[in-house]
């Protein structure tokens, strides 16, 4: 899935990497009195989860004075926040500030200004005890608002995080509560300061372009080597296996900050400069809401996709989401149910048998002024299996939008199976004898009829998605 254009394709920080490179000196921070120290390393403690899991690499409330603000379009949460939230990470490339030695011992390009490669949604649920993250693939080919279709990682390069917030609503219907942006040239630091993380693959990866030379099997890996790690494409999957490895990484992360106080501590100290918000309000109450989870709440998901080597017309290679499954993950998502789960079943509807087509009888108007309209949805409707004895009439108006099936109230179960088979008809009760259909200027669609040998079923979406809990990511020793 590389681009032919792209001349560090496979390279770029970050991608879908869980942070980035942070080089600058370390900072001693300020001793607070022995009080207000054991009151915020409890703090920090008991939020130790939700601080490393809800930046990736570095969402840190425990000092929000200094954590760092963007303008993200979001308005202000309430000071102890309750309920669900759906929170979107955006991993920002900016190397302007790295020197010609550091760039190439990190084998990074030379490119100047910013760029976005990693986006995640994270799901808190309402009583926030689970954490759902779902990567983006960043060669998502969607529509941008206001600028047509791109690759989603786009969106930032054209609007920063205000439009990366709305493409990112726009696509997975999610509203969009709170705004993380992490700077991912900290990921060095941080990671060094846990004292590296173990990460397993299972085949050798072997890439010139980010310094990484890999034999399969279970690795310790300093901050550097893990930035490698993390962005590099030169496996069979290209950017889909840098999404599990960065999700990898974070699942390592989130073991290592656990392991124990100082090196969560670490963490914290490292991270904080790395990290923009939105809404700027500090957040301490939603940390200490989140000390009960653990790291089999945390889970990882993946979005469906239909095509992971779509040519976009621009000549990019992209990749589609298959929407139906999409949109299921989505939907499970906003209702905040648990993906690990079977979907609920929908409560069963009271309802009298359906009605065959070929035991109702429908008549046929044109609603338009579109000539033969009338006469193509009569044919559709016999094909399917309906009666249309009489030939096509008009309406006296000529000014429908939409299909509209129209029926007497003793014909509303046949209805259902006449609108049924129009897809995007509107149903409506009339005064009127029997069945009607008036053509709009949709110009119906008439469905094909299932096969007679075909049983009906009602088609459902994967109610399972694949997700894996941060301890099931964990590289074992010997594994």
């Amino acid at each position: 899935m590389r681009d032919p254009e792209e001349d560090d394709a496979g390279v770029h920080v970050g991608g879908d990497a869980p942070g980035g490179v942070r080089l600058a000196p370390r900072r001693t921070p300020r001793r607070p009195g022995r009080g207000a120290r054991a009151r915020r390393r409890n703090l920090i403690i008991a939020g130790g989860l939700s601080s490393v899991i809800l930046a990736g690499t570095g969402w840190v409330w425990a000092t929000p004075r200094q954590i760092g603000s963007v303008d993200a379009g979001l308005g202000a949460v309430e000071q102890a926040p309750r309920g669900a939230m759906n929170i979107l990470l955006v991993g920002v490339d900016k190397r302007d500030d790295l020197t010609r030695k550091e760039q190439n011992r990190l084998k990074l390009g030379r490119e100047s200004g910013e760029r976005t490669d990693t986006m995640m949604v994270i799901h808190l649920s309402e009583d926030h005890r689970r954490v759902t993250v779902v990567s983006l693939p960043r060669d998502t080919w969607t529509t941008i608002p206001g600028k047509g279709q791109h690759k989603i990682n786009s969106a930032y390069q054209f609007g920063g995080a205000k439009l990366a917030v709305k493409a990112v609503q726009q696509v997975t219907g999610l509203p969009i509560t709170r705004y993380i942006e992490v700077n991912v040239l900290g990921f060095v630091d941080v990671v060094d300061r846990l004292g590296g993380v173990t990460v397993c693959t299972p085949v050798p990866i072997d890439d010139p372009k980010t310094g990484l030379d890999l034999a399969a099997g279970t690795h310790r890996l300093d901050g550097a080597k893990a930035l490698g790690y993390a962005r590099t494409r030169a496996t069979a999957r290209s950017d889909l296996d840098r999404i599990d490895r960065q999700q990898q990484v974070i699942s390592a992360m989130l073991s290592e900050a656990l392991a124990n106080p100082a090196n969560l501590i670490s963490f914290v100290n490292a991270s904080l400069a790395t990290i923009k918000v939105d809404p700027d309000d500090g957040l301490v109450p939603l940390v200490e809401q989140l000390k009960g989870v653990s790291l089999n709440d945390v889970k990882f998901a993946h979005v469906p996709l239909a095509d992971v080597d779509f040519k976009t017309p621009t000549g990019e290679s992209a990749v589609l989401w298959d929407k139906e499954r999409a949109t299921e993950l989505f939907r499970r998502i906003a209702a905040d149910q648990d993906l690990a789960k079977p979907a609920p079943k929908p409560p069963p509807t009271p309802s009298t048998r359906a009605v065959p087509a070929k035991d109702i009888t429908v008549r046929v108007l044109n609603g338009t002024l579109i000539t033969g309209l009338g006469a193509r949805t009569k044919a559709g409707l016999v094909a399917y299996g309906f009666k249309v004895p009489d030939e096509p009439g008009n309406t006296p108006r000529k000014d429908f939008a939409t299909t509209v099936v129209r029926y007497a109230p003793d014909h509303a179960e046949a209805a259902k199976t006449v609108a049924a088979a129009i897809p995007g008809a509107e149903l409506k009760e009339s005064d009127i004898k029997g069945i009607e259909v008036v053509a709009g200027r949709d110009q119906p669609k008439i469905r094909k009829p299932a096969p007679a040998t075909t049983p009906s079923v009602s088609p459902s979406p994967e109610s399972t998605p694949d997700t894996r809990t941060a301890r099931e990511n964990i590289c074992k020793k010997g594994a």
